[in-house]
């Protein structure tokens, strides 16, 4: 058998690989929240960069990681033109050896070894970016002699230098490098572009970039080489440069301006005795002024500072994955989930971009991953988590759209990444259901009477109009006819979004496809598409909406005027929601009253009355997908296409299916419980690989769709085309567990976990990636909105741990399998209403999901609860509060 890519080594979630320089797509991520982002491959290829228009090294893309010679390298001269890199980066020298190689890497901290037995050297190279915000990388070289004989060697720290928009990697890249303006320093170099160049408009520029070092006694360089042009000469390149192959110095009269940048740091020869030892430190950073430049080198330029920055970054990332920490005899699993419960932080920090598989973005969270990423955290701290939500909610429309893309700032909404209007159906339907956890979990429902504005741009009418006279004077909020900014509560937003939905219906009566839902390859339906899928989700949360009306305790609800309109059974003209066009007029009504300006005019609806209205409009929902969408092969459809045609079910001799389809009637409960059994029997009929172990997105359509979307373009089991999706795979186990099918879900959720670890198959590092392709290979690692579901999944559902208004319950769907192995234990730590807990489940007759009830609880060794027999368990909020501290605290569940 093989060996797998890696090992863990400890318990808190550092790994080991002696084979991850065989894989050259890996790559692991580097970053704190400045945001400063890198990436760095087993070699040392890879990029840094601030933002997309601010990269350090040159950007790179997963095929780029193993063509490009440009990458950190750190080279050792001993004489007779033989050159040794220490990153393993160079051209095949006859006179050399093959280097031993090993790597370790840990949260988020990466480490390689290379030593080679000619020269009788062994370099550690750690890289890390400080936890505590500085914006730059540090690598800290240790060079070490494992020979029996002194050796002398001359070292060279070599990293070309990009420094500006990842737009001139091919757009202006000659024209760009002519606006450099390179500075040699005694540490290094600085490199100010002396523009931003847009032909739109060129502009100052004031970011610099530089590369300085030290060696272990806190010495400079004693040479410098500016440009590549000088380090390399027109006879070499990165992988063998002449500067360092003849042993050359610069010449410090040639001119080094407008040219490409090299940081050559080239330090002073050392002789190292047997066993003897010799560190360097070098800082790669990005500075919004000059003049900071030398302060933050002086921070690092020491082993001792470097080390203690180095320590306190574990620290911190470690205190990360320590939030939500799991105990069982799956050492692997539980090492595993360490790495899955920072990727919400991670793609806080990244966004969906600036990682080399991710090679499409530009930056900021897309709208989907505002409210998924923060599910994990409000786990952590939802007193932290309120003002994000509050802020998230800027970005809807008065249309019941939004904006696509958030940056990084409070309030910075961007209608689209690619300045395309685009709509997307679902985008409405996930803000309530991260609302309603975060209500849940804090007890906080009074937060969704807070008032904020509705973004406005360009845009009208969910994306059917374009107002030609919107400008920027007009601001990006939404103004009465006064000219006022009008604001309305959080429940409102909501409100807005799921009712223009329930009358924004297409030639079945379903929810309009748009220009995509979840799924973003189902994009060439924007005429008469309709998601079946995202139908029963706004179904769902129509519901949800009346259980928060009840928990209000409010007589009256102050909305906007217009939203009358659509809360038709309240007037004295309700309409027939079996009428499709009589859905559209009244749509058109109320995009009519509020799409240039509304009245601002508030009035007082009866909470009672409201719920009645919401209630009606889930319940037809509901009763419509049961009635019309339930196929004969025993399981939904969920989709029609722009020629109006049912997209699952039996095409020719083929069976269609989409997962997508099934997650949903069973999330929001239209499917009934046999139906689920159903479902469950046919998804592994259909989508389950038994191969590779997983649940496809869809089963082979075998062509293209083009009245649906480019998805079914990309080869089947690429990508949206049949791959391993995890995100929809993990809310398939969510759907499960929440209706009580624990074996199922588990099935699936295990799924996941044993194709991740599987590492000789999926050639990744440990984590959650976005899908696996055809093959099992893992693909778009650490930046998916998967990690944030598989956290609530496991926690709220497996372990059952989670709040209901505020006081926790505990509702375990752990099955026999989950206890094997594990002493009849398990544990997991987390955190409820600010107080550390750790919930231990105790099975000593080893029962199953189904057969087990909790017949005693006990909190700090006092027992709270006995001789019940109790499916769930709840606590309520004041109680907790005063039976655990905020030091540590332990709660037993004795399952019997």
């Amino acid at each position: 058998m093989k060996k797998p890519l890696w090992n863990f080594i400890d318990e808190t979630g550092t790994f080991r690989s002696e084979a991850a320089d065989k894989f050259k797509s890996l790559y692991f991520p580097l970053c704190n929240s400045a945001p400063f982002m890198s990436s760095v491959s087993p070699d040392l290829h890879g990029d840094i960069k601030t933002g997309f228009n601010n990269f350090l090294l040159e950007p790179v893309t997963r095929l780029s990681l193993s063509n490009s010679r440009s990458s950190r390298n750190f080279w050792i001269y001993t004489g007779d033109k033989l050159a040794w890199s220490a990153t393993g980066v160079s051209k095949d020298l006859p006179a050399l050896k093959k280097d031993k190689f090993s790597l370790e890497a840990g949260l988020l901290w990466h480490k390689i070894t290379r030593e080679n037995k000619k020269i009788g050297l062994k370099a550690q190279i750690t890289s890390f970016v400080p936890a505590s915000g500085e914006t730059a990388e540090i690598m800290l070289v240790e060079i070490t002699n494992t020979s029996s004989r002194e050796v002398k060697f001359i070292p060279t720290a070599a990293i070309p230098v990009f420094a500006r928009s990842l737009n001139n990697l091919h757009d202006h890249r000659h024209v760009t490098s002519l606006l450099n303006r390179i500075v040699k320093t005694r540490s290094g170099i600085i490199v100010t572009p002396a523009l931003l160049f847009d032909e739109t408009g060129h502009r100052k520029n004031f970011t610099s970039y530089f590369v300085f070092g030290a060696d272990g006694n806190s010495n400079p360089p004693v040479h410098i080489f500016p440009t590549q042009e000088e380090f390399c000469s027109e006879a070499s390149d990165l992988e063998a440069p002449k500067a360092v192959l003849d042993n050359t110095i610069p010449d410090n009269k040639s001119n080094i301006q407008g040219k490409e940048a090299m940081a050559g740091l080239r330090f002073k020869e050392k002789t190292l005795r047997p066993k003897g030892s010799y560190s360097y430190i070098i800082v790669a950073g990005i500075a919004d002024k000059k003049e900071k430049i030398a302060a933050l080198f002086g921070k690092f330029n020491s082993p001792e500072k470097a080390e203690k920055s180095f320590s306190s970054t574990k620290e911190f990332w470690q205190k990360k994955s320590s939030s939500i920490r799991l105990s069982s005899r799956d050492t692997v699993f539980d090492n595993w989930f360490r790495w899955v419960s920072v990727q919400p932080l991670l793609r806080k920090i990244f966004g969906c971009s600036f990682l080399p598989d991710f090679d499409y973005g530009r930056g900021g969270r897309g709208w989907r991953d505002l409210w998924q990423d923060c599910l994990s955290l409000i786990f952590v701290s939802p007193g932290e988590v309120k003002p994000l939500l509050i802020n998230n909610f800027r970005g809807v429309r008065v249309d019941g759209s939004n904006a696509t893309i958030i940056g990084q700032k409070s309030g910075e909404f961007i209608a689209d990444r690619n300045s395309i209007s685009r709509v997307w159906m679902d985008h409405g339907a996930w803000p309530l259901l991260t609302a309603y956890f975060y209500m849940h979990q804090s007890g906080d429902t009074g937060f969704l009477l807070e008032e904020i504005p509705y973004f406005r741009d360009h845009q009208l009418c969910r994306g059917r109009e374009s107002d030609a006279g919107w400008t920027a004077d007009y601001g990006k909020e939404h103004k009465t006819i006064s000219d006022r900014v009008y604001k309305g509560t959080l429940l409102e937003h909501i409100l807005v979004q799921n009712l223009v939905q329930f009358f924004n219906v297409g030639p079945h009566n379903h929810i309009r496809l748009e220009n995509a839902d979840w799924n973003d390859g189902l994009d060439l339906a924007g005429q008469n598409g309709e998601s079946v899928a995202f139908s029963a989700m706004y179904a769902h949360n129509l519901n949800i909406l009346c259980a928060i009306l009840e928990r209000l305790e409010r007589k009256d609800i102050y909305l906007m005027e217009e939203l009358k309109i659509m809360l038709d059974t309240l007037s004295s003209h309700p309409i027939n929601y079996s009428g499709i066009e009589q859905k559209r007029k009244l749509l058109n009504k109320y995009f009519d009253r509020v799409k240039n300006r509304v009245s601002g005019k508030k009035i007082a609806f009866n909470a009672a009355d409201l719920q009645a209205d919401l209630k009606k409009k889930a319940d037809w929902l509901t009763g419509h997908i049961r009635e019309t969408e339930w196929l004969t092969q025993g399981f939904f459809n969920g989709y029609y296409d722009n020629d109006k045609q049912r997209v699952e079910g039996t095409a020719g001799a083929e069976v269609r299916m989409t997962l997508t389809g099934q997650v949903f009637p069973i999330m929001s409960g239209i499917a009934t419980g046999s139906q689920v059994k159903s479902i469950f029997a046919n998804t592994k009929r259909y989508l389950k690989d038994r191969k590779i172990g997983g649940f496809r997105l869809n089963s082979d359509f075998k062509k293209e769709q083009l009245k649906l979307g480019r998805a079914f373009s990309f080869a089947y089991g690429e990508k949206e085309n049949g791959a391993f999706f995890n995100h929809m795979a993990v809310m398939f186990a969510y759907s499960l567990y929440s209706r009580g099918f624990a074996k199922e879900g588990f099935e699936v959720i295990n799924s996941l976990y044993r194709m991740s670890v599987n590492t000789q198959v999926s050639k990744i590092y440990p984590c959650l990636p976005e899908y696996f392709n055809s093959e099992g290979r893992g693909m778009y690692s650490y930046l998916t909105g998967s990690a944030s579901w598989f956290i609530l999944t496991l926690l709220t559902q497996v372990f059952g741990i989670r709040g209901e208004y505020g006081d926790l319950t505990i509702e375990p769907k752990l099955t026999r399998e989950q206890f094997k192995d594990n002493k009849n234990l398990l544990s997991i730590n987390t955190a409820f209403a600010g107080r550390p807990l750790l919930v231990v489940f105790s099975n000593r007759k080893m029962l199953d999901y189904g057969e087990y009830s909790i017949s005693q609880v006990r909190c700090n060794g006092r027992v709270i609860a006995t001789g019940g027999s109790w499916k769930k368990f709840s606590l309520a909020r004041g109680k907790f509060l005063r039976l655990c501290n905020a030091g540590s605290n332990k709660i037993e569940i004795i399952l019997s």
